[in-house]
């Protein structure tokens, strides 16, 4: 039923986790796939490779080098040349207790979470407003809506972006840009299937989950690609929890 035939999509932090999988399923859509990897490239030709004939590009960047990230996000637009859908996905999650927290760890978390998201969404909105269309959509976290322990950098940078997505919302709706986020809750990736290593853990998680089970990338890009549809033309500035009724708030 959807088909992003024609429309480019910028998927950032799509090499591996909740990113490649929505590289795949954009590209199942019919759009034309871009997105952004940090270090691995020999992943990113990999998810290339799978996207396959609505491969478009992608562009490795450092999203915690201040100095040099506007510059090359400018690049990667202006060989973009256009865009229809921004994906803000990439991300990191690390943490501490209050007291052990450095200043260092802080300001990597904010700067990889929220400083890249407000600089390709205002880049990309640059382009959309002219053309009066887009669709933007945050990857952001229950983490921002209820707070988590250990993790206040974490949690603080999520909540900027859902607070951000809302702001954005508001400010490019006249532009017929729909601007919304997806928050997941746990999610099986790379990033954090090392914390399930410890099985009675991974029992107590589940066993908190209504649903019963553990969500998958596929099921945090599936709700990615409806908002970027015209099934979602009408939604805008929302939060959409996808977290197996875990975290029951809107």
């Amino acid at each position: 039923m959807i088909n992003l035939e024609n429309k480019i999509v910028l998927i950032t932090g799509g090499s591996r986790g909740i990113g490649a999988a929505c590289c795949k399923l954009f590209a199942q859509a019919n759009a034309k796939v871009a997105f952004t990897y940090n270090k691995d490239r020999k992943a990113a030709d990999e998810v290339a490779k799978q996207i396959g004939s609505n491969y478009w590009a992608s562009f490795q960047i450092d999203l915690n080098d201040k100095l040099n990230m506007e510059e090359n996000i400018d690049k990667i637009f202006e060989q973009l040349k256009d865009i229809d859908i921004l994906v803000n996905n990439a991300g990191i999650w690390k943490g501490d207790s209050i007291d052990k927290l450095s200043l260092n760890m802080w300001e990597e978390t904010m700067t990889v979470n929220m400083t890249s998201t407000f600089l390709f969404t205002k880049k990309a909105a640059e382009i959309m407003k002219k053309k009066r269309d887009g669709k933007i959509i945050n990857v952001s976290s229950t983490a921002g809506q209820r707070g988590e322990a250990f993790h206040s950098d974490y949690a603080a940078s999520k909540g900027a972006m859902i607070s951000f997505t809302k702001a954005m919302a508001s400010e490019l709706g006249e532009y017929n840009i729909n601007v919304n986020s997806v928050a997941p809750g746990w999610v099986l990736t790379d990033m954090s299937n090392w914390v399930f290593e410890d099985e009675g853990y991974k029992v107590e998680v589940i066993d908190g989950i209504p649903i019963r089970r553990i969500a998958t990338a596929e099921d945090i890009a599936g709700p990615v690609l409806f908002l970027a549809s015209d099934l979602a033309r009408h939604i805008t500035g929302e939060i959409l929890n996808v977290n197996g009724g875990s975290v029951l708030c809107g």
